[in-house]
Protein backbone atom coordinates (compact mmCIF):
# COMPACT_ATOMS: atom_id res chain seq x y z
CA UNK A 1 0.00 0.00 0.00
CA UNK A 2 2.69 2.15 0.32
CA UNK A 3 5.15 3.63 -2.04
CA UNK A 4 9.17 3.70 -1.57
CA UNK A 5 9.98 7.63 -1.95
CA UNK A 6 13.36 6.97 -1.46
CA UNK A 7 15.62 10.31 -2.85
CA UNK A 8 18.91 9.20 -3.49
CA UNK A 9 18.82 6.07 -1.15
CA UNK A 10 21.34 4.05 -2.91
CA UNK A 11 23.87 7.04 -2.91
CA UNK A 12 23.02 8.09 0.53
CA UNK A 13 23.54 4.73 1.98
CA UNK A 14 26.40 4.43 -0.06
CA UNK A 15 27.71 7.83 1.69
CA UNK A 16 26.51 6.88 4.96
CA UNK A 17 26.71 3.61 6.13
CA UNK A 18 30.24 3.79 7.39
CA UNK A 19 33.00 1.78 8.35
CA UNK A 20 33.11 -1.58 10.76
CA UNK A 21 33.91 0.08 13.98
CA UNK A 22 36.25 -2.49 15.25
CA UNK A 23 38.55 -1.75 11.90
CA UNK A 24 38.79 1.97 12.36
CA UNK A 25 41.09 3.73 15.01
CA UNK A 26 39.99 5.20 17.80
CA UNK A 27 39.22 9.25 17.59
CA UNK A 28 42.25 11.34 18.66
CA UNK A 29 42.99 15.31 19.08
CA UNK A 30 40.58 18.48 18.86
CA UNK A 31 38.86 20.70 16.85
CA UNK A 32 38.42 23.95 17.61
CA UNK A 33 35.69 26.26 16.08
CA UNK A 34 35.61 30.12 16.89
CA UNK A 35 31.64 30.68 16.34
CA UNK A 36 30.64 34.07 15.36
CA UNK A 37 27.76 34.33 18.16
CA UNK A 38 27.40 33.22 21.44
CA UNK A 39 26.52 30.10 21.78
CA UNK A 40 22.61 29.38 23.59
CA UNK A 41 21.63 26.37 25.92
CA UNK A 42 18.43 26.82 23.56
CA UNK A 43 20.02 25.57 21.06
CA UNK A 44 20.57 22.21 22.76
CA UNK A 45 17.22 21.12 22.74
CA UNK A 46 15.57 20.77 19.29
CA UNK A 47 11.90 21.75 20.85
CA UNK A 48 13.22 24.95 20.96
CA UNK A 49 16.11 25.47 18.50
CA UNK A 50 15.20 28.70 16.18
CA UNK A 51 14.47 27.96 12.58
CA UNK A 52 18.24 29.32 11.94
CA UNK A 53 21.35 28.03 10.40
CA UNK A 54 23.98 28.67 13.22
CA UNK A 55 22.04 26.93 15.94
CA UNK A 56 22.33 23.32 13.36
CA UNK A 57 26.33 23.43 13.94
CA UNK A 58 25.25 21.77 17.49
CA UNK A 59 22.10 20.76 15.88
CA UNK A 60 24.06 18.17 13.91
CA UNK A 61 26.86 17.48 16.06
CA UNK A 62 24.73 16.54 19.35
CA UNK A 63 21.70 15.32 17.69
CA UNK A 64 20.34 13.52 14.50
CA UNK A 65 17.49 13.05 12.66
CA UNK A 66 15.28 10.37 10.78
CA UNK A 67 16.27 12.21 7.53
CA UNK A 68 18.29 15.05 6.90
CA UNK A 69 21.30 16.47 4.37
CA UNK A 70 24.28 13.95 4.87
CA UNK A 71 27.71 14.32 2.53
CA UNK A 72 26.44 14.39 -1.22
CA UNK A 73 23.26 13.94 -0.47
CA UNK A 74 20.22 16.93 0.64
CA UNK A 75 17.87 14.42 1.73
CA UNK A 76 19.28 11.08 3.02
CA UNK A 77 18.34 8.08 5.79
CA UNK A 78 19.99 8.95 8.82
CA UNK A 79 18.65 7.50 12.13
CA UNK A 80 15.92 5.87 9.34
CA UNK A 81 17.29 3.43 7.25
CA UNK A 82 13.89 4.45 4.78
CA UNK A 83 11.34 6.10 4.41
CA UNK A 84 7.92 6.06 2.06
CA UNK A 85 4.77 7.94 1.28
CA UNK A 86 1.71 6.62 0.83
CA UNK A 87 -0.08 7.00 -3.24
CA UNK A 88 -2.61 9.43 -1.62
CA UNK A 89 0.38 11.88 0.24
CA UNK A 90 -1.60 11.27 3.94
CA UNK A 91 0.98 8.74 5.66
CA UNK A 92 4.65 8.62 6.09
CA UNK A 93 6.28 5.81 7.57
CA UNK A 94 9.74 5.82 8.47
CA UNK A 95 11.78 2.59 9.67
CA UNK A 96 14.55 3.10 12.04
CA UNK A 97 18.26 1.41 12.10
CA UNK A 98 18.50 -1.37 14.48
CA UNK A 99 21.01 -0.85 16.77
CA UNK A 100 20.77 2.64 17.69
CA UNK A 101 21.95 4.30 21.14
CA UNK A 102 21.47 7.69 22.57
CA UNK A 103 24.66 8.98 24.18
CA UNK A 104 23.94 7.63 27.67
CA UNK A 105 23.20 3.77 26.26
CA UNK A 106 19.70 3.81 26.25
CA UNK A 107 17.82 2.66 23.06
CA UNK A 108 16.27 4.58 20.24
CA UNK A 109 12.94 3.74 19.86
CA UNK A 110 9.94 4.69 17.67
CA UNK A 111 8.31 6.40 20.82
CA UNK A 112 11.28 8.36 20.82
CA UNK A 113 10.54 9.57 17.70
CA UNK A 114 6.69 10.14 18.79
CA UNK A 115 7.77 12.02 21.95
CA UNK A 116 10.30 14.28 19.93
CA UNK A 117 7.74 15.52 17.30
CA UNK A 118 5.49 15.84 20.17
CA UNK A 119 7.30 18.07 22.28
CA UNK A 120 8.42 20.65 19.34
CA UNK A 121 7.44 23.99 19.74
CA UNK A 122 9.92 25.97 17.54
CA UNK A 123 8.75 28.12 14.53
CA UNK A 124 7.14 24.80 12.33
CA UNK A 125 5.49 23.91 15.31
CA UNK A 126 2.01 25.62 14.33
CA UNK A 127 2.26 24.16 10.76
CA UNK A 128 2.57 20.56 12.15
CA UNK A 129 0.34 20.48 14.85
CA UNK A 130 -2.26 22.09 12.02
CA UNK A 131 -1.30 19.46 9.39
CA UNK A 132 -0.20 16.33 11.40
CA UNK A 133 -3.44 14.32 12.37
CA UNK A 134 -1.22 12.19 14.23
CA UNK A 135 1.86 9.86 15.01
CA UNK A 136 1.67 6.28 15.09
CA UNK A 137 4.21 4.12 17.11
CA UNK A 138 3.74 0.41 15.12
CA UNK A 139 6.60 -1.06 16.87
CA UNK A 140 9.92 -0.53 18.70
CA UNK A 141 11.26 0.40 14.86
CA UNK A 142 8.61 1.66 12.96
CA UNK A 143 6.60 4.99 12.93
CA UNK A 144 4.27 6.51 10.66
CA UNK A 145 3.06 9.90 10.47
CA UNK A 146 -0.50 10.63 9.40
CA UNK A 147 -2.11 13.94 8.18
CA UNK A 148 -5.64 15.77 7.82
CA UNK A 149 -4.81 16.33 3.57
CA UNK A 150 -1.71 16.04 1.86
CA UNK A 151 1.22 18.27 2.29
CA UNK A 152 3.86 18.49 -0.17
CA UNK A 153 6.00 20.32 2.11
CA UNK A 154 6.08 17.78 4.89
CA UNK A 155 9.40 15.82 3.99
CA UNK A 156 10.80 19.70 3.62
CA UNK A 157 9.79 20.78 7.39
CA UNK A 158 10.35 17.74 9.09
CA UNK A 159 13.83 16.03 7.30
CA UNK A 160 15.83 19.65 6.26
CA UNK A 161 16.95 22.31 8.47
CA UNK A 162 13.66 24.03 7.65
CA UNK A 163 13.15 23.41 11.45
CA UNK A 164 14.34 20.80 13.83
CA UNK A 165 10.87 18.54 14.18
CA UNK A 166 13.34 15.78 12.79
CA UNK A 167 15.70 15.77 15.58
CA UNK A 168 15.51 12.33 17.98
CA UNK A 169 15.93 13.25 21.72
CA UNK A 170 15.98 10.40 24.08
CA UNK A 171 12.06 10.56 26.17
CA UNK A 172 13.10 8.33 28.97
CA UNK A 173 16.48 10.75 29.90
CA UNK A 174 14.20 13.91 29.20
CA UNK A 175 11.32 12.77 31.88
CA UNK A 176 13.96 12.11 34.29
CA UNK A 177 16.07 15.76 34.25
CA UNK A 178 13.22 17.96 32.98
CA UNK A 179 13.89 20.45 29.98
CA UNK A 180 16.13 22.89 32.17
CA UNK A 181 18.19 20.12 33.22
CA UNK A 182 18.13 18.55 29.69
CA UNK A 183 19.47 22.28 29.01
CA UNK A 184 22.02 21.64 31.31
CA UNK A 185 23.30 18.57 30.23
CA UNK A 186 21.78 17.35 26.85
CA UNK A 187 22.10 13.77 25.63
CA UNK A 188 22.14 13.14 21.74
CA UNK A 189 22.00 10.43 19.48
CA UNK A 190 25.00 12.40 17.28
CA UNK A 191 28.23 12.21 16.47
CA UNK A 192 29.60 14.18 19.26
CA UNK A 193 28.47 13.93 23.34
CA UNK A 194 28.10 16.23 25.82
CA UNK A 195 31.22 17.65 28.35
CA UNK A 196 30.49 21.16 29.20
CA UNK A 197 29.17 24.53 28.65
CA UNK A 198 30.71 27.82 29.98
CA UNK A 199 27.90 29.94 29.09
CA UNK A 200 29.26 32.89 26.76
CA UNK A 201 33.29 31.19 26.35
CA UNK A 202 32.83 27.58 25.04
CA UNK A 203 30.94 24.38 24.33
CA UNK A 204 32.80 21.19 24.98
CA UNK A 205 32.09 18.14 23.31
CA UNK A 206 33.93 14.84 22.87
CA UNK A 207 33.52 11.84 20.04
CA UNK A 208 30.37 9.60 20.35
CA UNK A 209 32.11 6.17 19.47
CA UNK A 210 29.34 4.43 19.26
CA UNK A 211 27.82 7.07 16.23
CA UNK A 212 25.55 4.99 13.60
CA UNK A 213 27.12 6.30 10.72
CA UNK A 214 30.88 6.06 11.68
CA UNK A 215 33.18 6.94 14.67
CA UNK A 216 34.15 10.64 14.33
CA UNK A 217 37.90 10.90 13.73
CA UNK A 218 38.49 13.70 16.30
CA UNK A 219 38.14 13.25 19.62
CA UNK A 220 37.36 16.31 20.92
CA UNK A 221 35.39 19.31 19.85
CA UNK A 222 35.38 22.75 21.17
CA UNK A 223 32.96 25.64 20.14
CA UNK A 224 34.10 28.64 21.36
CA UNK A 225 32.34 32.44 21.24
CA UNK A 226 34.08 34.72 19.55
CA UNK A 227 31.57 37.47 18.46
CA UNK A 228 34.73 39.93 17.01
CA UNK A 229 36.12 38.86 13.97
CA UNK A 230 39.49 40.60 14.84
CA UNK A 231 39.76 37.55 18.18
CA UNK A 232 38.62 34.66 15.62
CA UNK A 233 41.37 35.89 12.78
CA UNK A 234 44.39 35.92 15.58
CA UNK A 235 43.29 32.86 17.03
CA UNK A 236 43.36 31.34 13.30
CA UNK A 237 46.68 32.59 12.83
CA UNK A 238 48.15 31.61 16.70
CA UNK A 239 47.03 28.23 16.09
CA UNK A 240 44.22 28.47 19.01
CA UNK A 241 41.61 27.89 16.45
CA UNK A 242 40.88 25.54 13.66
CA UNK A 243 37.87 26.97 12.08
CA UNK A 244 36.89 30.91 12.16
CA UNK A 245 34.68 33.14 9.64
CA UNK A 246 34.86 36.59 8.69
CA UNK A 247 34.18 39.42 6.83
CA UNK A 248 35.94 41.93 4.82
CA UNK A 249 39.11 43.09 5.68
CA UNK A 250 39.48 39.91 7.88
CA UNK A 251 38.76 37.18 4.97
CA UNK A 252 41.25 39.29 2.85
CA UNK A 253 43.65 38.86 5.42
CA UNK A 254 43.03 35.12 5.71
CA UNK A 255 43.12 34.65 1.90
CA UNK A 256 46.59 36.13 1.96
CA UNK A 257 47.90 34.33 4.98
CA UNK A 258 49.51 31.46 3.28
CA UNK A 259 49.02 29.57 6.16
CA UNK A 260 45.34 29.38 6.23
CA UNK A 261 42.08 28.69 3.62
CA UNK A 262 39.18 30.57 3.18
CA UNK A 263 36.03 28.51 2.05
CA UNK A 264 33.30 30.41 0.85
CA UNK A 265 30.02 28.11 2.14
CA UNK A 266 27.60 27.49 -0.54
CA UNK A 267 24.18 27.18 1.85
CA UNK A 268 20.53 28.19 1.34
CA UNK A 269 21.45 31.75 3.56
CA UNK A 270 20.16 35.45 2.27
CA UNK A 271 20.29 39.17 3.85
CA UNK A 272 17.47 40.98 3.69
CA UNK A 273 15.79 44.24 5.47
CA UNK A 274 12.42 44.31 7.02
CA UNK A 275 10.10 47.21 7.93
CA UNK A 276 8.11 45.85 10.59
CA UNK A 277 6.40 48.86 10.67
CA UNK A 278 5.06 48.95 7.49
CA UNK A 279 1.04 47.37 8.29
CA UNK A 280 1.24 50.63 11.06
CA UNK A 281 -0.69 53.36 9.05
CA UNK A 282 0.99 55.91 11.38
CA UNK A 283 4.37 54.56 10.26
CA UNK A 284 6.58 56.40 7.23
CA UNK A 285 7.08 52.58 6.62
CA UNK A 286 3.56 52.33 5.65
CA UNK A 287 4.35 54.14 2.62
CA UNK A 288 5.33 51.63 0.00
CA UNK A 289 7.54 54.79 -1.62
CA UNK A 290 9.60 54.96 1.43
CA UNK A 291 10.35 51.41 1.23
CA UNK A 292 11.04 51.08 -2.41
CA UNK A 293 13.32 53.98 -1.78
CA UNK A 294 15.52 51.94 0.41
CA UNK A 295 15.80 49.56 -2.23
CA UNK A 296 17.09 51.46 -4.45
CA UNK A 297 19.53 53.49 -1.56
CA UNK A 298 21.71 49.77 -1.10
CA UNK A 299 24.45 49.23 -3.51
CA UNK A 300 24.13 45.63 -3.39
CA UNK A 301 27.28 45.09 -5.09
CA UNK A 302 29.98 47.30 -3.41
CA UNK A 303 28.09 45.30 0.15
CA UNK A 304 29.05 42.25 -1.73
CA UNK A 305 32.69 43.38 -2.49
CA UNK A 306 33.16 44.76 1.28
CA UNK A 307 31.68 41.81 2.93
CA UNK A 308 32.52 38.51 0.90
CA UNK A 309 35.10 39.68 -1.34
CA UNK A 310 32.37 39.14 -4.59
CA UNK A 311 31.12 36.05 -3.56
CA UNK A 312 27.66 36.53 -2.14
CA UNK A 313 25.27 37.67 -5.34
CA UNK A 314 22.97 40.55 -5.13
CA UNK A 315 19.69 39.46 -4.81
CA UNK A 316 15.78 40.54 -5.78
CA UNK A 317 14.06 38.59 -3.33
CA UNK A 318 14.41 37.28 -0.08
CA UNK A 319 14.83 33.15 -1.13
CA UNK A 320 17.95 31.90 -2.05
CA UNK A 321 18.84 31.11 -5.07
CA UNK A 322 20.17 27.66 -4.33
CA UNK A 323 16.50 26.82 -3.05
CA UNK A 324 13.54 24.76 -4.92
CA UNK A 325 11.06 27.27 -6.18
CA UNK A 326 13.48 30.40 -5.93
CA UNK A 327 12.36 32.72 -8.65
CA UNK A 328 15.64 33.75 -10.12
CA UNK A 329 14.88 37.20 -10.73
CA UNK A 330 17.36 41.15 -10.94
CA UNK A 331 17.90 43.49 -7.68
CA UNK A 332 16.25 47.05 -7.82
CA UNK A 333 19.57 49.00 -8.97
CA UNK A 334 21.14 51.12 -7.21
CA UNK A 335 20.22 54.44 -7.47
CA UNK A 336 20.52 57.47 -4.70
CA UNK A 337 18.91 59.67 -6.81
CA UNK A 338 15.32 58.11 -7.38
CA UNK A 339 15.62 57.00 -3.71
CA UNK A 340 15.62 60.60 -2.38
CA UNK A 341 12.73 61.00 -5.57
CA UNK A 342 10.91 58.79 -3.69
CA UNK A 343 11.20 60.20 -0.67
CA UNK A 344 10.28 63.51 -1.39
CA UNK A 345 6.90 62.47 -3.30
CA UNK A 346 6.75 60.34 -0.14
CA UNK A 347 6.81 64.09 1.81
CA UNK A 348 10.14 63.42 3.39
CA UNK A 349 11.96 66.17 0.93
CA UNK A 350 14.54 66.28 3.72
CA UNK A 351 14.46 62.71 4.54
CA UNK A 352 13.52 61.50 8.24
CA UNK A 353 14.56 59.98 11.29
CA UNK A 354 13.58 56.39 10.93
CA UNK A 355 14.39 55.05 14.28
CA UNK A 356 16.87 51.81 15.24
CA UNK A 357 18.33 49.16 12.63
CA UNK A 358 18.88 46.03 14.56
CA UNK A 359 20.91 43.73 12.47
CA UNK A 360 21.27 40.22 12.90
CA UNK A 361 24.12 40.26 14.87
CA UNK A 362 27.67 38.21 13.23
CA UNK A 363 27.58 40.15 10.07
CA UNK A 364 29.42 44.12 11.11
CA UNK A 365 30.28 44.62 7.24
CA UNK A 366 26.92 44.46 5.57
CA UNK A 367 25.09 46.04 8.73
CA UNK A 368 28.01 49.37 8.77
CA UNK A 369 27.37 49.36 5.01
CA UNK A 370 23.75 49.64 5.17
CA UNK A 371 23.61 52.24 7.93
CA UNK A 372 25.88 54.15 5.82
CA UNK A 373 23.35 53.60 2.45
CA UNK A 374 20.38 54.45 4.43
CA UNK A 375 22.16 57.42 6.05
CA UNK A 376 23.04 58.95 2.39
CA UNK A 377 19.91 59.51 1.21
CA UNK A 378 17.92 60.93 4.12
CA UNK A 379 17.09 57.58 6.14
CA UNK A 380 18.72 58.57 9.31
CA UNK A 381 18.73 55.06 11.61
CA UNK A 382 20.64 54.30 15.12
CA UNK A 383 22.36 51.39 15.00
CA UNK A 384 21.38 48.69 17.95
CA UNK A 385 23.29 45.53 18.06
CA UNK A 386 21.99 42.56 20.28
CA UNK A 387 23.58 39.10 21.02
CA UNK A 388 22.01 36.36 18.49
CA UNK A 389 19.80 34.52 20.89
CA UNK A 390 17.98 37.93 22.16
CA UNK A 391 17.70 38.83 18.43
CA UNK A 392 16.31 35.98 17.14
CA UNK A 393 13.43 35.57 20.74
CA UNK A 394 12.91 39.42 20.02
CA UNK A 395 11.97 39.08 16.53
CA UNK A 396 10.19 35.97 16.96
CA UNK A 397 7.93 37.40 19.46
CA UNK A 398 7.05 40.24 17.42
CA UNK A 399 9.17 43.41 19.52
CA UNK A 400 11.10 44.80 16.91
CA UNK A 401 10.15 48.55 15.03
CA UNK A 402 12.29 50.45 12.63
CA UNK A 403 14.29 48.62 10.30
CA UNK A 404 15.69 44.78 10.99
CA UNK A 405 18.68 42.95 9.23
CA UNK A 406 17.81 39.32 8.84
CA UNK A 407 20.27 36.98 7.76
CA UNK A 408 18.62 33.30 7.88
CA UNK A 409 20.36 30.40 6.50
CA UNK A 410 17.90 28.09 7.72
CA UNK A 411 17.46 25.17 4.82
CA UNK A 412 13.86 24.02 3.33
CA UNK A 413 12.27 26.08 -0.23
CA UNK A 414 10.69 29.23 -1.21
CA UNK A 415 7.72 27.75 0.50
CA UNK A 416 9.14 27.23 3.58
CA UNK A 417 10.35 31.02 3.79
CA UNK A 418 6.70 32.10 2.50
CA UNK A 419 5.01 30.73 5.74
CA UNK A 420 7.75 31.67 7.76
CA UNK A 421 8.11 35.27 6.85
CA UNK A 422 5.73 36.19 3.57
CA UNK A 423 2.73 34.49 5.20
CA UNK A 424 0.70 36.94 7.59
CA UNK A 425 1.15 34.04 9.90
CA UNK A 426 4.28 32.91 9.81
CA UNK A 427 6.81 32.75 12.98
CA UNK A 428 8.82 35.89 12.09
CA UNK A 429 5.71 37.61 10.18
CA UNK A 430 4.82 41.14 11.57
CA UNK A 431 1.76 41.20 8.80
CA UNK A 432 0.85 39.97 5.77
CA UNK A 433 -0.69 41.08 2.26
CA UNK A 434 -4.18 39.18 1.61
CA UNK A 435 -3.43 38.17 -2.22
CA UNK A 436 0.01 36.49 -1.29
CA UNK A 437 -2.14 35.09 1.86
CA UNK A 438 -4.26 33.50 -1.01
CA UNK A 439 -1.86 32.41 -3.20
CA UNK A 440 0.18 31.14 0.13
CA UNK A 441 -2.93 28.95 0.86
CA UNK A 442 -3.39 27.65 -2.53
CA UNK A 443 0.10 26.70 -2.68
CA UNK A 444 0.03 24.68 0.41
CA UNK A 445 -2.12 21.97 -0.93
CA UNK A 446 -1.32 21.61 -4.74
CA UNK A 447 0.87 18.33 -5.17
CA UNK A 448 1.48 19.80 -9.41
CA UNK A 449 4.80 20.94 -9.15
CA UNK A 450 4.90 22.74 -12.00
CA UNK A 451 1.37 24.53 -10.86
CA UNK A 452 3.18 25.06 -7.34
CA UNK A 453 6.14 26.87 -8.64
CA UNK A 454 4.02 28.83 -10.53
CA UNK A 455 2.04 30.17 -7.52
CA UNK A 456 5.37 30.19 -5.45
CA UNK A 457 7.43 32.64 -7.95
CA UNK A 458 3.73 34.63 -8.17
CA UNK A 459 4.81 35.04 -4.49
CA UNK A 460 7.48 36.01 -4.52
CA UNK A 461 6.97 38.50 -7.56
CA UNK A 462 4.58 40.56 -5.44
CA UNK A 463 6.83 40.96 -2.43
CA UNK A 464 8.67 42.62 -4.91
CA UNK A 465 5.57 44.64 -6.12
CA UNK A 466 4.87 45.82 -2.81
CA UNK A 467 8.09 46.36 -1.87
CA UNK A 468 7.73 44.32 1.33
CA UNK A 469 11.45 43.48 2.00
CA UNK A 470 14.79 44.73 1.19
CA UNK A 471 16.69 42.03 -0.43
CA UNK A 472 20.53 42.61 -0.32
CA UNK A 473 22.65 39.38 -1.50
CA UNK A 474 22.70 35.86 -1.36
CA UNK A 475 25.51 35.23 2.17
CA UNK A 476 28.25 33.03 0.92
CA UNK A 477 29.52 32.67 4.78
CA UNK A 478 33.34 33.27 4.21
CA UNK A 479 35.16 30.49 6.97
CA UNK A 480 38.79 30.57 7.51
CA UNK A 481 40.60 26.62 8.14
CA UNK A 482 43.74 26.77 10.05
CA UNK A 483 47.31 24.86 8.88
CA UNK A 484 46.46 21.74 10.85
CA UNK A 485 43.36 20.87 9.09
CA UNK A 486 43.50 17.91 6.48
CA UNK A 487 40.35 17.44 5.19
CA UNK A 488 37.72 20.57 6.69
CA UNK A 489 34.57 19.17 5.17
CA UNK A 490 32.51 22.61 4.91
CA UNK A 491 30.06 22.41 1.88
CA UNK A 492 30.25 18.38 2.01
CA UNK A 493 26.70 18.36 3.44
CA UNK A 494 24.92 20.23 0.91
CA UNK A 495 23.06 23.40 1.94
CA UNK A 496 24.90 23.43 5.35
CA UNK A 497 27.89 25.65 6.25
CA UNK A 498 29.25 23.91 8.68
CA UNK A 499 31.58 20.82 8.80
CA UNK A 500 30.60 17.12 8.96
CA UNK A 501 32.41 17.10 11.84
CA UNK A 502 32.73 13.46 12.24
CA UNK A 503 35.02 13.10 8.77
CA UNK A 504 37.29 15.95 9.73
CA UNK A 505 40.63 14.92 9.72
CA UNK A 506 43.44 16.01 11.14
CA UNK A 507 47.30 16.56 9.36
CA UNK A 508 49.38 13.85 10.81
Amino acid sequence: MMKAWLVGWCVAVALTVGVVHGVVAEPKGEVVFALHVTVAPAWFDPAEMPAQITPFIIGYALHDALVRALPGVRMGPALAESWSESPDGLTYEFKLRTGLKFHNGDPCTAEDVQFSFRRYKGSGANEFQTKVKSVEVVDARTVRFHLHAPWPDFMTYYGSSATAAGLVVPKKYLEQVGEEGFKKHPIGIGPYKFVSHTPGVELVLEAFEDYWRKVPNIKRLTIKSVPEESTRLAMLKKGEADFGGGQGEVAEEIKRDPKLTLVDTRHASMFWLEFPEQWDAKSPWADKRVRLAVNYALDRQAINEAACLGFCPPAGVIVPRVMDFALQTEPIPYDPQKAKQLLAEAGYRNGFDAGDFTPNPGFPTVAEAVVNYLNAVGIRVRLRTMERATFLTAWRDKKFRGVVMAAVGASGNAATRAEAFMYSKGAYAYGGYPDIDALFEQQAVERDHTKREALLHRIQQLTIEHAMFAPIMDLRGLIGVGPRVAAHTINSIPVHPFPAFEDVTLKE
